[in-house]
């Protein structure tokens, strides 16, 4: 089977590492175009245009996916399918449509909960304790596609969601190498999703905020900030089996020796 990856951050590196490791046929790999970083602003290249230049693939980045440059290559490269992971761009229906088998992609969360951006982060915000990662066809809509398999996993009561995005990050690219396969063996299953099963959250959230994955600034300041709220106070709760964080459990009459204690306090 020939293969055109696409993607961009470390996410999706591991996958592109996996069908290196695998011996799969790749024709090309496309990634965001580099991107000023540090002090000193300098171009930097994604984790996976570093990783494809390390193994001799050819690299393309194409400024816009809507103005045939980009399918223009993809027919010059024809593969038989599309492999994405975290790109950060979507994809014109004329370029799903190219390739013998299409487009799939990796979603870090067990579809159709969390479709859009940061559902790895959304996971551990809501206190899950299940969740994973899917294949599915991709289709115009977001996160809508087919699935076609899921792979599961508990959320330990403290991790962290860097903690979960390296243990998915894995398990992504393992996914994503029995999917392969599968499709080119003619036995991958093809499951429409039950959109009614949407949360409101992944109906609601802005275009902008559901590029492939990628968070807007803002978007993701306010997460940074409601996660770690949420880790630590998960963590007080379990130090203080007595009482709800907050409450006043015990008080004497020197409050300057600090003799004042709430749920959660050691």
């Amino acid at each position: 089977m020939r293969i055109v990856f696409m993607g961009t951050p470390d996410f999706a590196a591991a996958s592109l590492q996996k069908l290196i490791d695998e011996k799969f046929d790749i024709a090309g790999v496309f990634t965001q175009p580099d991107k000023p970083k540090g002090r000193g602003m300098e171009l930097a290249y994604s984790p996976v245009k570093e990783l494809a230049l390390a193994n001799g693939l050819p690299v393309y980045q194409p400024a816009k996916m809507r103005d045939g440059t980009a399918l223009e290559i993809i027919k010059e490269l024809a593969p038989d399918i599309l492999a994405v992971v975290a790109y950060g761009r979507i994809l014109p229906d004329d370029m799903l449509e190219a390739p013998k088998y299409g487009a799939i992609n990796v979603h870090a969360s067990l579809l159709p909960k969390y479709r859009g951006a940061a559902p790895i982060q959304w996971a551990v915000l809501n206190g899950d304790k299940i969740t994973g990662v899917t294949t599915m066809y991709l289709a115009s809509e977001m996160d809508t596609g087919d699935i076609i398999y899921t792979s599961e996993t508990e959320i330990g009561e403290f991790e962290t969601s860097g903690e979960l995005f390296d243990r998915l990050m894995i398990m992504g690219a393992e996914l994503l190498d029995r999917t392969l396969r599968d499709i080119e063996a003619g036995t991958a299953p093809r499951t429409p999703q039950d959109h009614l099963k949407a949360g409101i959250r992944d109906r609601v959230i802005g275009r902008k905020e559901r590029l492939g994955g990628v968070i807007s600034p803002a978007v993701n300041n306010i997460l940074s900030k409601l996660l770690r709220m949420a880790v630590f106070n998960r963590k007080v709760l379990r130090r203080s089996p007595s009482g709800r964080l907050g409450q006043l459990v015990r008080a004497g009459r020197d409050l300057s020796q600090n003799s004042v204690t709430k749920a959660g306090s050691p």
